[in-house]
């Protein structure tokens, strides 16, 4: 059984700088590509950030600069440092791990960015 969990979620100030965390655990494989999505409140889940294994990393415009996609290989565990948030980050941030030809979703984890 897969399980992929993320945390680090919670209330942030404007311009706050927290940590999102996401674990995977299980007979899962060798991952390939590890991701964040968000879904803003009323809006589809987005896409905000990935990394392949060798370490190649994208973003969606709206985070260049601000946000960070980093991963554990041996743990099998991704991050995403946020930066400078803005109320219009405030969203359900998802991780997604793709173990070809499978792809595993967490569970999701609430950022709100108010003050």
């Amino acid at each position: 059984q897969v399980q992929v969990m993320e945390s680090g979620g919670g209330l942030v100030q404007p311009g706050g700088s927290p940590r999102l965390s996401c674990a995977a655990s299980g007979s899962i494989g060798t991952i390939n590509v590890m991701g964040w999505y968000r879904q803003p409140p009323g809006k589809e889940r987005e896409f905000v950030a990935s990394i392949t294994e060798g370490g190649t990393t994208y973003y969606v415009n709206s985070v260049k600069g601000r946000f960070a996609i980093s991963r554990d290989n041996p743990r099998n565990t991704m991050y995403l440092q946020m930066s400078s948030l803005k109320p219009e980050d405030t969203a359900v941030y998802y991780c997604r791990v793709q173990a070809a030809p499978m792809h595993y979703w967490g569970q999701g984890t609430q950022v709100t960015v108010s003050s």
